[in-house]
């Protein structure tokens, strides 16, 4: 009984350690596209917490893309362009964040969407264009 026990947790350490799964960039990206309109409409509603947590997860979000989608077709280097065109754009949205200052997270949101839009551009993705949300498709949360 020890044996198939030992051997039943090996199996899962092992499944553990190599998802059968990797989203593919598109998938990221849309995901990232519903962070940046959540983090808008939490700053806006002064969630500090709520835009802290979702500028979070857009960060972690570009660091997925950079492990798992180094290049895409074209596209090469994608780690380092992701620091070129979003690093400080965040940063200056963390600063903002912290102060809890609204008209300066409305400054540091529109450089995070022009830094998105810069990198689509510089990739050949330029018909892919963010901009601030006009209407809060979040029905189900509270910000």
């Amino acid at each position: 009984m020890l044996a198939v026990i030992s051997l039943l947790l090996t199996a899962c350490a092992a499944h553990e350690a190599s998802p059968s799964y990797t989203p593919g960039l598109g998938e990221f990206m849309s995901q990232l596209s519903y962070r940046h309109s959540k983090l808008w409409f939490a700053g806006q509603a002064q969630n500090w917490a709520l835009a802290a947590y979702e500028l979070d997860e857009i960060e972690e979000g570009l660091q997925d893309i950079g492990h798992y989608h180094p290049e895409h077709h074209e596209v090469k280097a994608i780690p380092e362009q992701i620091k070129r065109y979003m690093a400080a754009s965040i940063e200056q949205t963390h600063t903002a964040i912290n102060e809890k200052t609204t008209s300066e997270f409305i400054k540091a949101y529109d450089a995070i969407t022009a830094g998105c839009n810069a990198c689509h551009q510089a990739n050949g993705f330029g018909f892919n264009q963010l901009v601030k949300p006009v209407m809060n498709s979040f029905a189900n949360q509270r910000f």
